[in-house]
């Protein structure tokens, strides 16, 4: 019976091709399974054989290790060269967007808010 190994949820590109080549690369027999048309169905990197189970955790463990360190690194070198993002340069990237959502949330809030009171009376 299939057994999943990895939920690719919030998973960036390069990250679920480094797992897809360490599976491949220690002939590990895996599959993968896509969130579906609408986003509703759960999109994970999924074993065949479920006696490989032990060994692809344990390769998957030491590579998310490895790759927490590298990350931290590589933020720790960005933000002493200046070149790290922060809240105010995303808002910059896109301002339009950021204010869209910002109204929206506002607007949902309000419309709670209102809703509440007024079920109140």
């Amino acid at each position: 019976m299939a057994k999943i190994l990895f939920r690719l949820n919030g998973v960036s590109d390069d990250e679920t091709n480094d797992v897809r080549e360490l599976l491949t690369r220690n002939a590990i027999d895996f599959y993968e399974t896509s969130s579906g048309n609408w986003g509703v169905s759960m999109p994970a990197i999924w074993l065949s054989d479920d006696d490989q189970f032990e060994k692809a955790k344990a390769l998957l463990n030491a590579y998310q290790s490895e790759r927490t360190v590298r990350m931290r690194e590589e933020y720790a070198r960005l933000k002493r060269e200046g070149k790290h993002k922060t809240f105010v340069d995303i808002v910059m990237q896109n301002p339009v967007r950021f204010v869209i959502h910002s109204v929206l949330a506002l607007l949902v809030i309000y419309l709670s808010v209102r809703l509440v009171l007024d079920l109140a009376k």
